[in-house]
């Protein structure tokens, strides 16, 4: 029920007696639709056939042009009259609070509900063995790969991914083989449920790639994050497997409370599976991974970066354990195409090319700008939003002062929304521009896209990589650019 009185605001209270799916269900409306996972699952309930509605405040592309094409209704803004005719259920996306109108209105009148993950487990992943690829950084690439080799390797499987995979043009697929392979987020799961969703997917097996300190917003430090990969590591059960990355200590300290066998991936020597001689011809990068009881021989890549190329390397031991046969797992590292809004090519006008990226914490900065630096070995600018939770707070303010080192130049608008955090948690565009230039590069502040937008359009010339990095939607500054440029 709803509680009002004179010193709070109305809020929903959600009875737990109605968190679940009821039998006989038809009509699902979908309250934060527009969010990827949550228009995946649109998608997929949609498929299923299901009569299916959402909700949401703020609605752009690709997610707003994905949802179209499925042509499932999407109401603009949360009321209570969205509720009206009453659905059969209402999946409750993270991004809506307790004060939104929309679940007070869902208390009000008592509908069944359920998180995202609880209608994934109910629609999508039954019956299925779930292949979880969890961690900080690396997880819609990772998630991606595997699901393309498995499509190669005659595995039909089912997967929901937090990006458009360029192989498959849709972030979502139920097929008929054995396997769902899902992206295990660490971020809660909804106002009712301070959970991560993770802990809901059931692993079978988990590629961890990694553990740091993100998400400032809900977590305190990074043994509360520990925490969280702790527990999600003790749900795999006994004829499962861990992949973990070797390079990374915590994650190594960590996979010794797993209850399953551990095999390790690297890029130094001392992994299980390790990559060696790797160097980049071309459009590609060429490698071989072994490890102590087989060569597999030089593979071949469009994927380029160190952080791509050990992503790789944990595909190839789920390979070897899920027994993909070597040719379609060959075939399929070469063919895959990567996926949209990471180290994406938008295009290229007068010798000039953009690429954009989804990158936001400092390492994903640092190793991005890095990668795309030694990827195309011209002058580079990078164009960086802080937008998400964690980036827009300063707990990464001097961290985000050595991300920038391989840029020859850096461009920083103001944070969005920065009304939503306290004055004296918030990052500052200006300082981090001020801490570049005291250590020798070049760097400007602009206080808003459109400024920055002209500042580049004069600084750059035939020749230049412009790497957009954000993982918001950047005001679509790279195609503004092109446009420009055009």
């Amino acid at each position: 029920m709803a509680i009002e009185n004179k010193d709070f605001p109305p809020h929903a209270s959600l009875s737990p007696t109605l968190n679940h799916v009821p039998p006989g269900t038809r009509r699902i409306h979908l309250m934060g639709i527009a969010g990827t996972a949550m228009a995946s699952l649109a998608g997929m309930l949609k498929q299923e056939g299901y009569e299916v509605t959402g909700s949401d405040q703020n609605i752009y592309p690709p997610m707003s042009l994905f949802l179209e094409h499925l042509s499932i209704p999407v109401l603009t803004g949360y009321k209570g009259e969205n509720l009206h005719p009453s659905p059969d259920l209402v999946v409750v996306g993270n991004v809506i609070t307790k004060l939104n109108p929309e679940a007070i209105e869902l208390a009000s009148l008592g509908i069944p509900y359920v998180s995202l993950p609880q209608a994934l487990q109910a629609f999508a992943m039954k019956g299925k063995k779930s292949i979880v690829i969890a961690g900080t950084h690396g997880k819609t690439t990772t998630s991606s790969l595997v699901s393309w080799i498995l499509e190669q390797g005659g595995a039909d499987p089912s997967f929901m991914i937090g990006g458009i995979p360029l192989n498959f043009g849709t972030n979502f697929k139920l097929g008929r083989g054995p396997y769902f392979v899902i992206e295990g987020d660490e971020y809660d799961t909804a106002f009712f449920d301070k959970g991560p969703k993770f802990l809901h997917y059931s692993p079978w097996i988990s590629i961890l790639t990694s553990i740091e300190f993100d998400h400032a917003d809900i977590y305190r430090d990074l043994n509360h994050v520990r925490e969280s990969f702790r527990k999600f590591i003790r749900l795999l059960p006994p004829d499962g497997l861990l992949i973990a990355n070797r390079d990374d200590p915590v994650v190594m300290e960590e996979a010794r409370g797993a209850h399953c066998p551990v095999t390790t991936y690297g890029l130094r020597p001392g992994a299980d599976w390790v990559g060696l001689e790797i160097r980049t011809q071309q459009e590609y990068t060429r490698l071989r991974v072994s490890n102590a009881a087989r060569d597999l021989g030089d593979l071949v890549t469009p994927l380029y970066g160190r952080h791509n190329i050990s992503n790789l390397i944990s595909t190839v031991a789920l390979s070897e354990f899920l027994n993909v046969d070597l040719q379609s797992l060959h075939q399929a590292l070469r063919s895959y195409k990567g996926v949209r809004r990471r180290q994406e090519v938008k295009g290229e006008k007068r010798g000039i090319l953009v690429v954009d990226d989804f990158a936001h914490h400092p390492t994903a900065v640092k190793e991005t700008i890095q990668a795309v630096k030694d990827q195309y070995r011209r002058r580079l600018i990078a164009v960086f939003e802080p937008r998400s939770n964690s980036s827009r707070r300063n707990v990464f303010q001097d961290s985000y002062a050595s991300a920038f080192d391989r840029a020859d130049l850096t461009f920083i608008p103001e944070p969005p929304l920065t009304e939503k955090i306290p004055a004296e948690e918030r990052f500052s565009s200006a300082r981090l521009v001020q801490d570049l230039r005291r250590r020798g590069l070049k760097a400007s502040y602009h206080r808003s896209t459109d400024l920055l937008l002209e500042e580049v359009v004069k600084e750059i010339r035939a020749g230049d990589v412009v790497l957009f990095m954000s993982n918001g939607a950047f005001d679509n500054l790279p195609a503004r650019l092109l446009d420009r440029l055009g």
